[in-house]
């Protein structure tokens, strides 16, 4: 029967161009790789639905850092006008600085890296990934939006899963389209019968189980990968 590895979880505070973001980081014993999520449209490092598959992860054995891209004060700036979740540079220069924060931490600067992101989310993981290809060896985008990364998608060297909700219109186009646009290893993954926010029944378990593999795979952090159900590309 296999073991869930004992998870060393403790908030950090995330140093990235400049700011202090709060974060959420958990090591799994023996882990070899590290997943950074950046989240979506008005959400922080405690949704739920990103909460899920990185504790999803850690089973499998990968490390997670949730974190905010947003200061305590730029957050109530963008709750009244909503324009900072759309500001994908200054996303991925958060995530960016990210990146290079736990590459200078002991526990977690030999870990190889991959990106989550959700939504606006999925998009700043792109960017990055372009601009720290030497570094992210993984992205998986759920419900993302790289149509607004659309100006680097060519640049981006790293693996790339793009996970989107079967009823999930205009959003599946624009991931169609961007799997088109992408040069390196590339999937497209349709979730039957699910919508945006993958809210039915076994959606997000799918999703998880997808990224999972994913970042096995190119993170070799958790074992075999499973089988994928299906293939766009």
């Amino acid at each position: 029967m296999k073991t869930t590895p004992p998870v060393l979880e403790r908030s950090v505070s995330v140093w990235a161009q400049g700011v202090e973001l709060p974060g959420d980081l958990s090591i799994p014993d023996g882990a070899r790789g590290l997943v950074l999520f950046a989240h979506g449209s008005g959400s922080s490092r405690r949704s739920p639905r990103n909460r899920f598959v990185a504790q999803t992860l850690q089973r499998a054995g990968l490390a997670t850092l949730l974190f905010d891209l947003l200061t305590p004060a730029e957050e109530a700036i963008d709750a009244g006008t909503a324009e900072l979740r759309f500001d994908i540079d200054l996303l991925a220069e958060r995530l960016v600085g990210a990146t290079d924060w736990v590459g200078e931490q002991p526990d977690t600067a030999k870990l190889s890296m991959g990106y989550f992101g959700s939504s606006t989310g999925a998009a700043a993981a792109l960017v990055a990934a372009a601009e720290r290809a030497h570094a992210v060896h993984a992205v998986v985008s759920r419900g993302g939006r790289p149509d607004l990364a659309a100006s680097v998608l060519d640049k981006v060297r790293a693996p790339t899963l793009l996970i989107v909700g079967e009823y999930d219109d205009p959003v599946i186009d624009w991931n169609r389209e961007a799997l088109a646009r992408l040069r390196g290893e590339k999937r497209l993954e349709v979730v039957r019968e699910a919508t945006h926010l993958f809210e039915e029944p076994g959606a997000l378990e799918e999703v998880a189980r997808l990224a999972g593999g994913w970042f096995a795979r190119h993170l070799g952090g958790a074992g075999k990968a499973p089988a994928f159900r299906s293939e766009l590309s």
